[in-house]
Protein backbone atom coordinates (compact mmCIF):
# COMPACT_ATOMS: atom_id res chain seq x y z
CA UNK A 1 0.00 0.00 0.00
CA UNK A 2 1.14 3.80 -0.18
CA UNK A 3 -0.29 6.15 2.61
CA UNK A 4 -0.37 10.20 2.44
CA UNK A 5 -0.47 11.93 5.45
CA UNK A 6 -3.16 14.61 5.67
CA UNK A 7 -3.80 18.01 8.38
CA UNK A 8 -6.90 19.72 8.37
CA UNK A 9 -7.33 23.18 9.60
CA UNK A 10 -11.27 23.09 10.69
CA UNK A 11 -13.34 25.47 13.35
CA UNK A 12 -13.70 24.72 16.28
CA UNK A 13 -17.10 25.40 16.31
CA UNK A 14 -18.65 25.21 12.62
CA UNK A 15 -20.92 28.05 13.35
CA UNK A 16 -18.63 30.07 13.96
CA UNK A 17 -16.65 29.44 11.02
CA UNK A 18 -14.04 33.06 11.30
CA UNK A 19 -13.31 31.49 15.13
CA UNK A 20 -10.61 29.53 16.83
CA UNK A 21 -9.18 26.35 14.97
CA UNK A 22 -7.89 23.00 15.68
CA UNK A 23 -6.15 20.23 13.29
CA UNK A 24 -7.49 17.03 12.15
CA UNK A 25 -5.44 14.83 10.99
CA UNK A 26 -6.07 11.76 8.63
CA UNK A 27 -4.04 9.33 6.31
CA UNK A 28 -5.22 8.01 2.62
CA UNK A 29 -4.54 4.52 1.96
CA UNK A 30 -4.07 2.84 -1.43
CA UNK A 31 -3.54 0.07 -3.11
CA UNK A 32 -0.12 -0.35 -4.89
CA UNK A 33 -2.04 -2.52 -7.22
CA UNK A 34 -3.43 0.75 -8.66
CA UNK A 35 -0.54 3.63 -10.04
CA UNK A 36 -0.19 6.83 -8.26
CA UNK A 37 -2.13 8.12 -11.85
CA UNK A 38 -4.97 5.30 -11.47
CA UNK A 39 -5.34 6.02 -8.02
CA UNK A 40 -6.34 10.39 -8.54
CA UNK A 41 -9.69 8.66 -10.02
CA UNK A 42 -10.33 6.54 -8.01
CA UNK A 43 -13.76 7.14 -5.38
CA UNK A 44 -13.09 8.33 -1.44
CA UNK A 45 -14.27 5.98 1.23
CA UNK A 46 -14.74 7.72 4.46
CA UNK A 47 -13.81 5.44 7.59
CA UNK A 48 -15.26 6.67 10.68
CA UNK A 49 -13.72 4.13 13.18
CA UNK A 50 -15.56 3.52 16.71
CA UNK A 51 -15.58 5.41 19.92
CA UNK A 52 -15.87 7.84 21.07
CA UNK A 53 -12.48 8.96 21.74
CA UNK A 54 -10.94 6.41 18.80
CA UNK A 55 -8.08 7.43 16.66
CA UNK A 56 -8.27 6.18 13.24
CA UNK A 57 -6.80 2.83 12.87
CA UNK A 58 -3.48 2.20 11.97
CA UNK A 59 -2.73 -0.41 9.28
CA UNK A 60 0.66 -2.20 8.72
CA UNK A 61 -1.22 -3.53 5.59
CA UNK A 62 -4.21 -4.01 3.51
CA UNK A 63 -6.13 -6.37 4.68
CA UNK A 64 -9.44 -7.43 6.20
CA UNK A 65 -12.35 -4.88 5.03
CA UNK A 66 -9.25 -2.37 3.63
CA UNK A 67 -7.94 -4.65 1.79
CA UNK A 68 -11.46 -5.06 -0.18
CA UNK A 69 -12.18 -1.74 -0.20
CA UNK A 70 -8.98 -0.38 -1.98
CA UNK A 71 -9.65 -2.47 -4.56
CA UNK A 72 -11.99 0.26 -6.01
CA UNK A 73 -11.61 2.97 -3.15
CA UNK A 74 -8.93 4.99 -1.53
CA UNK A 75 -9.85 5.06 2.21
CA UNK A 76 -9.23 8.04 3.99
CA UNK A 77 -8.84 7.17 8.31
CA UNK A 78 -9.87 10.19 10.32
CA UNK A 79 -8.55 10.52 13.32
CA UNK A 80 -11.79 12.43 14.92
CA UNK A 81 -10.61 15.42 16.64
CA UNK A 82 -9.40 14.87 19.75
CA UNK A 83 -7.54 11.61 19.19
CA UNK A 84 -4.49 10.76 17.30
CA UNK A 85 -2.67 13.05 16.06
CA UNK A 86 -6.07 15.67 15.48
CA UNK A 87 -5.66 18.22 18.26
CA UNK A 88 -5.96 16.26 21.34
CA UNK A 89 -8.07 16.29 24.55
CA UNK A 90 -6.89 14.99 27.45
CA UNK A 91 -5.91 15.48 30.69
CA UNK A 92 -2.54 17.35 29.49
CA UNK A 93 -4.25 19.55 27.24
CA UNK A 94 -7.55 20.27 28.61
CA UNK A 95 -6.46 22.73 31.54
CA UNK A 96 -4.81 24.76 29.04
CA UNK A 97 -8.87 25.98 28.63
CA UNK A 98 -9.07 27.33 31.72
CA UNK A 99 -11.56 26.14 34.37
CA UNK A 100 -13.51 23.30 34.84
CA UNK A 101 -16.29 24.57 33.11
CA UNK A 102 -14.46 26.16 30.56
CA UNK A 103 -12.89 22.47 29.56
CA UNK A 104 -16.32 21.27 29.95
CA UNK A 105 -17.68 23.83 27.57
CA UNK A 106 -14.64 22.85 25.03
CA UNK A 107 -15.86 19.39 24.98
CA UNK A 108 -19.42 19.83 23.47
CA UNK A 109 -17.51 20.70 20.34
CA UNK A 110 -16.36 17.34 20.03
CA UNK A 111 -19.59 15.05 19.42
CA UNK A 112 -21.00 12.99 16.30
CA UNK A 113 -22.04 16.87 14.89
CA UNK A 114 -19.03 18.03 14.81
CA UNK A 115 -16.54 14.89 13.29
CA UNK A 116 -19.41 15.10 10.37
CA UNK A 117 -18.83 18.99 10.19
CA UNK A 118 -15.29 18.19 10.07
CA UNK A 119 -15.69 15.39 7.38
CA UNK A 120 -17.83 18.01 4.76
CA UNK A 121 -14.98 20.27 5.11
CA UNK A 122 -12.25 17.71 4.24
CA UNK A 123 -14.10 16.66 1.84
CA UNK A 124 -14.36 19.90 -0.01
CA UNK A 125 -11.05 20.54 1.01
CA UNK A 126 -10.10 17.58 -1.06
CA UNK A 127 -11.84 18.50 -4.00
CA UNK A 128 -13.77 15.40 -3.64
CA UNK A 129 -17.46 13.93 -5.34
CA UNK A 130 -20.14 12.67 -3.15
CA UNK A 131 -18.13 10.02 -0.98
CA UNK A 132 -19.01 6.55 0.50
CA UNK A 133 -18.97 6.43 4.18
CA UNK A 134 -18.40 3.25 6.30
CA UNK A 135 -18.78 3.37 9.98
CA UNK A 136 -18.34 0.62 12.50
CA UNK A 137 -19.94 1.05 15.53
CA UNK A 138 -19.96 4.61 17.25
CA UNK A 139 -18.57 5.50 13.53
CA UNK A 140 -22.48 4.23 12.32
CA UNK A 141 -23.68 6.57 14.73
CA UNK A 142 -21.73 9.57 13.26
CA UNK A 143 -23.08 8.00 9.54
CA UNK A 144 -26.74 8.95 10.63
CA UNK A 145 -25.64 12.25 11.93
CA UNK A 146 -23.80 12.73 8.32
CA UNK A 147 -27.26 11.74 6.97
CA UNK A 148 -29.12 13.91 8.70
CA UNK A 149 -27.28 16.45 8.09
CA UNK A 150 -25.14 16.81 4.99
CA UNK A 151 -26.43 13.94 3.09
CA UNK A 152 -25.62 16.12 -0.13
CA UNK A 153 -21.90 14.80 0.78
CA UNK A 154 -22.72 11.16 0.54
CA UNK A 155 -23.18 8.24 -1.94
CA UNK A 156 -23.98 5.89 0.12
CA UNK A 157 -23.65 4.63 3.57
CA UNK A 158 -22.03 1.35 5.19
CA UNK A 159 -22.84 0.86 8.75
CA UNK A 160 -21.61 -1.92 10.83
CA UNK A 161 -22.83 -2.16 14.62
CA UNK A 162 -23.87 1.17 14.99
CA UNK A 163 -27.52 1.80 14.19
CA UNK A 164 -28.07 4.55 16.98
CA UNK A 165 -31.05 4.79 18.94
CA UNK A 166 -32.86 8.00 17.08
CA UNK A 167 -34.89 9.26 20.42
CA UNK A 168 -35.35 8.34 24.12
CA UNK A 169 -32.92 8.73 27.07
CA UNK A 170 -29.73 7.09 27.80
CA UNK A 171 -31.39 4.77 30.53
CA UNK A 172 -33.08 2.81 27.57
CA UNK A 173 -30.17 1.73 26.02
CA UNK A 174 -28.64 0.78 29.31
CA UNK A 175 -31.45 -1.16 30.03
CA UNK A 176 -30.76 -3.12 27.15
CA UNK A 177 -27.24 -3.73 26.91
CA UNK A 178 -27.22 -4.29 30.57
CA UNK A 179 -29.91 -7.61 29.46
CA UNK A 180 -27.47 -8.46 26.53
CA UNK A 181 -24.38 -8.58 28.45
CA UNK A 182 -25.92 -10.81 31.37
CA UNK A 183 -26.92 -12.87 28.86
CA UNK A 184 -23.04 -13.08 27.16
CA UNK A 185 -21.85 -13.74 30.83
CA UNK A 186 -24.34 -17.01 30.65
CA UNK A 187 -22.99 -18.35 27.50
CA UNK A 188 -19.39 -17.77 28.31
CA UNK A 189 -19.49 -19.13 31.66
CA UNK A 190 -21.30 -22.29 30.19
CA UNK A 191 -18.49 -22.91 27.98
CA UNK A 192 -16.17 -21.83 30.87
CA UNK A 193 -17.73 -22.99 34.16
CA UNK A 194 -14.22 -23.23 35.64
CA UNK A 195 -13.92 -19.22 35.07
CA UNK A 196 -16.98 -18.87 37.08
CA UNK A 197 -15.48 -20.10 40.17
CA UNK A 198 -12.03 -17.74 38.69
CA UNK A 199 -13.89 -14.46 38.58
CA UNK A 200 -15.65 -15.35 42.56
CA UNK A 201 -11.99 -15.37 43.68
CA UNK A 202 -10.39 -12.73 41.95
CA UNK A 203 -13.62 -10.52 43.41
CA UNK A 204 -12.90 -12.57 46.81
CA UNK A 205 -9.38 -11.71 46.51
CA UNK A 206 -9.85 -7.86 45.63
CA UNK A 207 -12.44 -6.88 48.13
CA UNK A 208 -9.64 -8.78 51.20
CA UNK A 209 -6.31 -7.52 49.46
CA UNK A 210 -5.24 -4.56 48.26
CA UNK A 211 -3.82 -4.91 44.40
CA UNK A 212 -2.15 -2.44 42.13
CA UNK A 213 -1.85 -2.31 38.65
CA UNK A 214 1.83 -1.18 36.68
CA UNK A 215 0.70 2.39 36.66
CA UNK A 216 0.17 2.39 40.44
CA UNK A 217 -3.36 2.69 40.69
CA UNK A 218 -5.87 0.59 42.68
CA UNK A 219 -6.60 -3.03 41.26
CA UNK A 220 -10.83 -2.88 42.84
CA UNK A 221 -13.53 -5.03 41.69
CA UNK A 222 -15.13 -3.03 39.65
CA UNK A 223 -11.98 -2.27 37.87
CA UNK A 224 -11.79 -5.63 37.11
CA UNK A 225 -15.31 -6.28 36.02
CA UNK A 226 -14.02 -4.32 33.22
CA UNK A 227 -11.95 -7.21 31.27
CA UNK A 228 -16.07 -8.18 30.54
CA UNK A 229 -14.62 -5.96 27.08
CA UNK A 230 -13.97 -9.61 25.80
CA UNK A 231 -17.54 -10.53 26.20
CA UNK A 232 -18.39 -8.16 22.63
CA UNK A 233 -16.19 -10.01 20.55
CA UNK A 234 -16.47 -12.88 17.80
CA UNK A 235 -13.29 -15.51 18.51
CA UNK A 236 -12.07 -12.67 21.04
CA UNK A 237 -14.20 -13.86 23.46
CA UNK A 238 -12.21 -16.69 24.23
CA UNK A 239 -9.26 -14.32 25.26
CA UNK A 240 -11.16 -13.87 28.29
CA UNK A 241 -10.05 -17.54 29.39
CA UNK A 242 -6.42 -17.04 28.50
CA UNK A 243 -6.56 -14.32 30.79
CA UNK A 244 -8.23 -15.84 33.82
CA UNK A 245 -5.92 -19.20 33.51
CA UNK A 246 -2.99 -17.52 34.88
CA UNK A 247 -4.15 -14.74 37.70
CA UNK A 248 -3.12 -16.27 40.55
CA UNK A 249 0.59 -16.89 41.52
CA UNK A 250 1.95 -18.59 45.06
CA UNK A 251 3.89 -15.62 47.27
CA UNK A 252 5.60 -16.19 50.35
CA UNK A 253 2.48 -13.74 51.35
CA UNK A 254 0.17 -16.80 49.57
CA UNK A 255 -1.18 -16.31 46.46
CA UNK A 256 -1.65 -13.00 45.02
CA UNK A 257 -2.12 -11.86 41.37
CA UNK A 258 0.21 -12.50 38.25
CA UNK A 259 1.83 -9.61 37.10
CA UNK A 260 1.23 -11.05 33.69
CA UNK A 261 -2.63 -11.35 34.78
CA UNK A 262 -2.07 -7.49 36.30
CA UNK A 263 -0.53 -5.94 33.39
CA UNK A 264 -2.61 -6.88 30.83
CA UNK A 265 -5.53 -6.20 32.98
CA UNK A 266 -4.15 -2.65 33.02
CA UNK A 267 -4.60 -2.19 29.18
CA UNK A 268 -7.91 -3.14 29.60
CA UNK A 269 -9.35 -1.23 32.05
CA UNK A 270 -7.05 2.29 31.67
CA UNK A 271 -8.47 4.83 29.47
CA UNK A 272 -4.91 6.57 28.91
CA UNK A 273 -5.05 6.27 25.04
CA UNK A 274 -8.62 7.53 24.75
CA UNK A 275 -10.01 9.43 27.36
CA UNK A 276 -12.35 11.01 25.62
CA UNK A 277 -14.26 7.84 25.44
CA UNK A 278 -15.19 7.67 29.03
CA UNK A 279 -15.72 11.61 28.91
CA UNK A 280 -18.16 12.14 26.19
CA UNK A 281 -19.51 8.40 25.81
CA UNK A 282 -22.93 8.55 27.54
CA UNK A 283 -23.46 11.84 25.76
CA UNK A 284 -23.75 9.73 22.62
CA UNK A 285 -27.05 9.30 23.72
CA UNK A 286 -27.74 12.63 25.04
CA UNK A 287 -30.70 14.87 23.09
CA UNK A 288 -31.85 17.57 24.82
CA UNK A 289 -31.90 16.07 28.65
CA UNK A 290 -28.91 15.45 31.05
CA UNK A 291 -27.65 11.87 31.02
CA UNK A 292 -26.85 12.30 34.75
CA UNK A 293 -24.76 8.86 34.53
CA UNK A 294 -27.58 6.46 33.37
CA UNK A 295 -25.56 3.59 33.34
CA UNK A 296 -25.12 4.14 37.57
CA UNK A 297 -28.74 4.50 37.55
CA UNK A 298 -29.43 1.70 35.42
CA UNK A 299 -27.45 -0.80 37.58
CA UNK A 300 -29.69 0.03 40.53
CA UNK A 301 -32.16 -2.23 38.27
CA UNK A 302 -29.39 -4.99 37.38
CA UNK A 303 -27.54 -5.95 40.72
CA UNK A 304 -26.20 -8.97 39.31
CA UNK A 305 -23.72 -6.67 38.29
CA UNK A 306 -23.24 -4.66 41.61
CA UNK A 307 -19.25 -4.99 42.68
CA UNK A 308 -20.75 -6.45 46.14
CA UNK A 309 -22.10 -9.27 45.22
CA UNK A 310 -20.61 -12.71 46.04
CA UNK A 311 -20.80 -13.48 42.25
CA UNK A 312 -20.52 -10.35 40.00
CA UNK A 313 -21.04 -10.42 36.39
CA UNK A 314 -18.47 -9.10 33.98
CA UNK A 315 -19.12 -5.59 32.98
CA UNK A 316 -19.42 -3.91 29.23
CA UNK A 317 -19.28 -0.60 27.57
CA UNK A 318 -20.96 1.28 30.45
CA UNK A 319 -18.95 4.73 31.90
CA UNK A 320 -19.14 5.04 35.73
CA UNK A 321 -18.43 8.08 37.93
CA UNK A 322 -15.82 5.91 39.85
CA UNK A 323 -13.88 6.02 35.93
CA UNK A 324 -12.21 9.46 37.10
CA UNK A 325 -11.45 8.17 40.82
CA UNK A 326 -9.21 5.03 39.91
CA UNK A 327 -7.90 5.66 36.52
CA UNK A 328 -5.00 8.30 36.53
CA UNK A 329 -5.39 9.27 33.08
CA UNK A 330 -8.89 10.53 34.55
CA UNK A 331 -8.65 11.93 37.98
CA UNK A 332 -7.83 15.38 36.78
CA UNK A 333 -11.12 15.72 34.50
CA UNK A 334 -13.40 14.44 37.02
CA UNK A 335 -14.83 17.65 37.45
CA UNK A 336 -15.12 18.45 34.26
CA UNK A 337 -17.10 15.04 33.51
CA UNK A 338 -19.58 15.59 36.14
CA UNK A 339 -20.12 18.56 34.57
CA UNK A 340 -20.80 17.02 31.05
CA UNK A 341 -22.89 14.53 32.85
CA UNK A 342 -25.09 17.65 34.30
CA UNK A 343 -25.44 18.98 30.71
CA UNK A 344 -29.23 19.20 29.90
CA UNK A 345 -29.17 21.28 26.33
CA UNK A 346 -27.28 18.82 24.07
CA UNK A 347 -28.24 19.43 20.86
CA UNK A 348 -29.94 16.80 18.48
CA UNK A 349 -28.00 14.50 16.91
CA UNK A 350 -30.37 13.33 14.24
CA UNK A 351 -33.10 15.05 11.77
CA UNK A 352 -35.71 12.69 11.88
CA UNK A 353 -37.40 14.17 8.99
CA UNK A 354 -34.80 13.43 6.98
CA UNK A 355 -33.56 10.22 7.65
CA UNK A 356 -37.07 9.02 7.19
CA UNK A 357 -37.11 11.01 3.54
CA UNK A 358 -33.35 10.02 2.35
CA UNK A 359 -32.53 9.28 -0.91
CA UNK A 360 -29.00 7.84 -0.25
CA UNK A 361 -28.34 4.22 -0.39
CA UNK A 362 -28.22 2.93 3.52
CA UNK A 363 -26.95 -0.96 4.19
CA UNK A 364 -26.25 -1.73 7.69
CA UNK A 365 -25.43 -5.22 9.55
CA UNK A 366 -27.02 -5.57 12.74
CA UNK A 367 -25.55 -8.67 15.03
CA UNK A 368 -28.21 -10.01 17.01
CA UNK A 369 -25.94 -11.07 20.06
CA UNK A 370 -24.41 -7.42 20.59
CA UNK A 371 -23.71 -6.37 23.90
CA UNK A 372 -23.00 -2.63 23.17
CA UNK A 373 -25.26 -1.88 20.30
CA UNK A 374 -28.86 -3.73 20.91
CA UNK A 375 -30.26 -5.36 18.42
CA UNK A 376 -33.42 -4.12 18.85
CA UNK A 377 -33.28 0.03 19.11
CA UNK A 378 -31.22 -0.83 16.04
CA UNK A 379 -34.33 -2.07 14.15
CA UNK A 380 -36.03 0.25 15.47
CA UNK A 381 -33.23 2.90 13.97
CA UNK A 382 -33.29 1.04 10.45
CA UNK A 383 -37.77 1.60 10.23
CA UNK A 384 -36.99 5.43 10.50
CA UNK A 385 -34.55 5.62 7.91
CA UNK A 386 -35.99 5.27 4.10
CA UNK A 387 -34.53 2.48 1.90
CA UNK A 388 -32.62 1.54 4.79
CA UNK A 389 -31.31 -2.75 3.71
CA UNK A 390 -30.61 -4.50 7.04
CA UNK A 391 -28.68 -7.70 7.38
CA UNK A 392 -29.19 -9.26 10.22
CA UNK A 393 -26.58 -12.33 11.78
CA UNK A 394 -25.78 -14.47 14.56
CA UNK A 395 -22.42 -15.48 13.41
CA UNK A 396 -21.00 -12.17 14.72
CA UNK A 397 -20.79 -10.25 17.40
CA UNK A 398 -19.71 -6.31 17.68
CA UNK A 399 -16.27 -7.01 16.61
CA UNK A 400 -17.42 -9.09 13.36
CA UNK A 401 -15.05 -6.61 10.62
CA UNK A 402 -12.13 -8.04 12.66
CA UNK A 403 -12.91 -11.57 12.09
CA UNK A 404 -14.20 -11.60 8.55
CA UNK A 405 -14.13 -8.07 7.26
CA UNK A 406 -13.81 -8.51 3.59
CA UNK A 407 -16.73 -10.38 3.16
CA UNK A 408 -19.22 -8.49 4.82
CA UNK A 409 -17.71 -4.82 3.71
CA UNK A 410 -18.36 -6.75 0.10
CA UNK A 411 -21.69 -7.61 1.21
CA UNK A 412 -22.83 -4.69 2.60
CA UNK A 413 -21.17 -2.64 -0.69
CA UNK A 414 -23.16 -5.26 -2.83
CA UNK A 415 -26.81 -4.31 -0.96
CA UNK A 416 -26.04 -0.92 -1.31
CA UNK A 417 -25.40 -0.61 -5.17
CA UNK A 418 -28.28 -2.70 -5.49
CA UNK A 419 -30.59 -0.42 -3.96
CA UNK A 420 -29.72 2.29 -6.45
CA UNK A 421 -29.41 -0.11 -9.12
Amino acid sequence: MRTTEHYFEVPLDHADPAGETITVFAREYVSVDHTEEQAQELPWLLFLQGGPGGRGNRFPSLGGWGKAAAKDFRILMLDQRGTGLSSPADRHTLPLRGSDRDQADYLTHFRADSIVADAEAIRRTLGAAPWTIYGQSYGGFCALTYLSFAPEGLREVLITGGLAPLTGPADRVYQATFRRVAARNAEYFGWYPEDRETVNRIARHLRETPEVLPDGSPLTVERFQMVGSFLGGNTRVDGLHHLLEDAFTATPDGDRLSDTFLEQVRGLVTRAANPLYALMHESIYGQGEATDWAALRVLQDHPEFRPDVPAPLLTGEMVYPWYFEQDPALEPLRAVAALLAEKDDWAPLYDLDRLAATTVPVAAAVYTDDIYVDRDLSLETARAVRGLQVWETDEFHHDGIADDGEAIFGRLLGMARAHTA
